[in-house]
């Protein structure tokens, strides 16, 4: 039986203008953007709990969020109410009752990121949604580097910090690429249960470095990767091009279906 006070919230931002998912003290966050709006429509503070704590400025088309009030409430009227009080860069695309079995940290099958980036200075409606790299690249060299992090590796060297009380060893189910005409931009997608703080910028950030420069190869790349430290000169790519696109669980009730981005995405005139 589903939980009429329980929502589960499927969330899109842009985060150019947030210091990311999770709440800061004197920093305006998506979590706190979303807390005020449900708090100004029903006068009262709602417990929330986001599926991935996304950073300063990274984009979500699929944030997962349970959010808990403390009276019963039709999913109609809280997605009617607290849409119109959310700010423009901010949109619940879902929301639905859920039960008290569901956590958006447990369950989770995989997590879907994709990065954009372009080659060639790109159109100024989606720039903001991207890494511009203005320099000739390999894309044979990068597609060659991408693969080396399918599979399960120790990633330590492509991650940030030194809390990782789970160990820094993930699997990376699939990476794709691709190149969207109608946008001029190219997409990388990871697929994974689980990714670390600042993961995928660092592998993007690697793969572009052995595609764009004589200095780096797939190689040295897959040497840094056997290393296992993070101390090294290859750059991290840059947040505006990092979006959470999907997450999936694995128990039926608690999957998200959203629709593909090329669903969403205006059509070229052409």
């Amino acid at each position: 039986m589903v939980d009429q006070k329980r929502f589960k919230l499927v969330v899109a931002y842009d985060g150019t203008s947030y210091f990311g998912w999770q709440m800061q003290a004197n920093r305006r966050s998506v979590e706190q953007a979303l807390r005020d709006a449900i708090e100004k429509v029903f006068g009262c503070k709602p417990r929330m709990v986001g599926a991935s704590r996304t950073d300063a400025g990274v984009h979500a088309l699929g944030q997962v969020v349970l959010c808990t009030l403390p009276f019963e409430l039709s999913v109609s009227k809280f997605k009617f109410a607290v849409s119109n009080a959310l700010p423009r860069d901010i949109i619940l695309r879902r929301v639905e009752h859920i039960d008290a079995s569901f956590h958006p940290h447990h369950n989770v099958a995989r997590k879907i990121y994709y990065y954009h980036f372009f080659n060639k200075r790109p159109l100024p409606f989606v720039e903001r949604y991207g890494w511009f790299y203005r320099y000739p690249l390999d894309l044979e060299k990068l597609v060659a580097t991408l693969r080396l992090f399918e599979g399960t590796h120790d990633f330590r060297s492509f991650c940030t910090g030194n809390d990782h009380t789970d160990g820094t060893v993930r699997t990376i189910e699939h990476i794709s690429f691709e190149y969207i005409k109608r946008f001029g931009v190219y997409r990388i997608g990871f697929t994974a249960p689980r990714f670390m703080r600042y993961m995928i910028r660092r592998l993007v950030g690697a793969a572009i470095a052995a595609a764009g420069s004589k200095k780096y190869s797939p190689e040295h790349v897959q040497s840094l990767l056997t290393a296992c430290n993070p101390h090294h000169t290859l750059p991290t790519a840059p947040a505006q091009g990092l979006m959470l696109y999907k997450i999936v669980y694995n128990t039926p009730a608690a999957h998200v279906p959203v629709p593909e981005i090329d669903q969403i995405l205006p059509e070229d005139d052409e």
